[in-house]
């Protein structure tokens, strides 16, 4: 009997010890590690961003300029005569077509002088090129004596140069015109011992509204042709 009461609570026991075990909550599993979160770089501050492409934009400036100014100068040099730092035949013929087209624009007035240097060719073959060449510096610093800062003058090439004026009637560019020849056989060279002289010889064309660049030259150097021809002359005359 005793026996009997002994299982019976052993056995109540253990029912009593597993309905503990299944309320009792159950240990939480700890999480798996997570990995650590990336490093990403700060981003760039805005006014840094901004100061940077301003510095961008201030160098392709700079490089522009330097470009355009190179540009500047390779047209300058392929349109100076190197020998006498004035427009050559290029840099005049342009200056002509832009003063022309102010001129039909504006109602303005000028006139193109031709020039062309007399007794160089015997210069140059007497007593060599270097002659020749200061005869032509003498002339052109005679002539830009003579002329305003606003007038163009050029070389058209070897012993031929030419004037762009003004600003002046008709009457006043063939006065102008004969102003320039008197200016140049004034002058005197002392090559090897002998004193020489040149002389110009210039003809005249008036620019209106109604002129052309080709026919305008066209008109003055069949001018000085004709002038040309007369001094002739008139040396023949005197001798």
């Amino acid at each position: 009997m005793k026996k009997k009461k002994r299982a019976a609570a052993s056995g109540a026991a253990k029912r009593k010890s597993a309905a503990a075990r299944k309320a009792a909550p159950r240990r939480a599993q700890p999480a798996p590690a997570q990995p650590a979160p990336a490093q990403v770089a700060p981003a760039q501050a805005p006014s840094a961003a901004l100061n940077e492409a301003k510095a961008t934009i201030r160098r392709l400036r700079a490089e522009l300029a330097a470009a355009q100014a190179q540009v500047a100068e390779l047209q300058a040099s392929a349109e100076t005569d190197f020998l006498l730092d004035i427009l050559n035949r290029r840099g005049f013929e342009r200056e002509l077509n832009r003063s022309i087209a102010y001129i039909k624009r504006y109602h303005a007035s000028g006139a193109l002088v031709m020039l062309d240097v007399d007794r160089l060719k015997p210069i140059n073959d007497a007593y060599g090129h270097a002659a020749g060449d200061a005869v032509l510096k003498a002339v052109v610093k005679a002539v830009s004596s003579q002329v305003r800062a606003s007038d163009v003058l050029g070389r058209l090439g070897g012993d031929e140069f030419a004037v762009l004026l003004w600003n002046l009637s008709e009457i006043d560019a063939k006065a102008k015109a004969a102003a320039l020849e008197q200016s140049i056989d004034r002058l005197t060279f002392n090559f090897r011992g002998r004193s020489v002289s040149a002389g110009a010889s210039a003809g005249v064309a008036i620019l209106g509204p109604h002129s052309e660049a080709s026919r305008a030259l066209e008109e003055a150097d069949s001018a000085m042709y004709v002038r040309k021809a007369q001094r002739r002359h008139e040396m023949m005359d005197q001798q």
